[in-house]
């Protein structure tokens, strides 16, 4: 087992940090990852379990053990109508929404340009434009770190929630999830309600007769002009979840702003987008240092230079407290912070 020391982890974070891991391994097979169990690195040293860096924030160097999994390979089996597609969890993630457009699976044409990869789909219910994991997934297969055991979790086992999952809660840190399967379509079922998508249709499409490819062209282009490529502008996408209140206090907000955009929950709440604070307490575009908000998508905070991560902590942690100050709502990261 090949674990390496001091691992620069720059190139290995959407965000482009340049931190520092003590220990650094990567495995691209179920095998090698039951073999790096019994590594007394890892039995001994706090862990991070990576696969695209889109989702993390390094604050400081890590003083443990990154284990990143880079497992490939794709299985179909159809049954009727239903296509259930089963990837490994190193496979990127937009590669696979590519995959199943080209061969007309449908279901995650909507998830498409979303960095990372397909391990970490579960664990943040990973969703876009209408679809979250959860109305797509079947089931995943992982590797039990204390028994060694690969055991399945389905769909009710995995307890998606927004943003969340098992994996982020009583699970955390028990498991290596080494792959996923979706549950797709061969016949169309196409979810364009979503922002401008519907729209951008039927300008598009003039005979209505829409595809799957249309939905993932048009989405790609709408994240393109609202969202920075990490290749260009470090960031790891959203930064924040958008809050989700009781409808008493989306009515108390309604006061001062009637405007206020939001989305059923359920009977009691109600879910409003975090870049409508964002964008209504000025944040948009507002920069400090190599730190900054997105000027087109102020939920986006970017890496403008070399950003060290606790500057991008320390950015986000002014909205969250000017947030809570102006409006009474608390935002969360989606990030994961280390």
């Amino acid at each position: 087992m090949n674990i390496e020391q001091n691992k620069p982890l720059k190139n290995l974070n959407t965000f482009g940090i340049a931190s520092v891991a003590k220990y650094y391994v990567a495995v691209d097979s179920e095998d090698k990852i039951k073999e790096l169990l019994n590594d007394p690195v890892f039995k001994n040293s706090k862990r991070i379990i990576l696969g695209g860096g889109s989702n993390v924030l390094f604050t400081k160097d890590f003083d443990g053990l990154v284990v990143h999994v880079l497992n490939k390979g794709k299985t179909v089996k159809e049954d009727g109508e239903l296509i259930y597609v089963n990837a490994k969890a190193g496979e990127i993630w937009t590669d696979f929404v590519e995959y199943c457009v080209e061969n007309n699976y449908c279901g995650v044409e909507n998830l498409v340009d979303i960095p990372g990869t397909v391990g970490a789909t579960p664990i943040q219910n990973v969703g876009a434009y209408g679809v979250e994991t959860k109305d797509v997934f079947h089931e995943l297969e992982a590797i039990n770190i204390q028994t060694r055991e690969i055991e399945k979790f389905t769909l009710t086992e995995c307890k998606f929630g927004y943003r969340d999952s098992i994996f982020k809660n009583e699970l955390k840190d028990k498991y290596i999830i080494t792959s996923v399967t979706y549950k797709l379509a061969s016949k169309p079922k196409l979810n364009t309600s979503y922002g401008d998508i519907q729209k951008k249709l039927e300008e598009r499409v003039k005979d209505k007769n829409y595809s799957i490819k249309d939905v993932y062209e048009i989405v790609s282009e709408i994240r393109g002009e609202k969202l920075p490529d990490p290749k260009d502008l470090g960031n790891a996408g959203s930064f924040f979840k958008n809050p989700i209140v009781s409808r008493d206090v989306l009515a108390s907000l309604q006061q001062k702003y009637p405007e206020i955009p939001s989305f059923d929950v359920d009977d009691q709440s109600v879910k409003i987008p975090a870049a409508w604070f964002l964008d209504n307490a000025g944040w948009k575009g507002k920069k400090t240092g190599n730190v900054g908000s997105y000027e087109k998508q102020p939920i986006i905070i970017v890496n403008f230079g070399n950003a060290a991560g606790d500057e991008i902590f320390a950015f986000s942690e002014e909205i969250i407290n000017d947030i809570k100050e102006k409006y009474g709502v608390q935002l969360e990261r989606e990030v994961n912070v280390y």
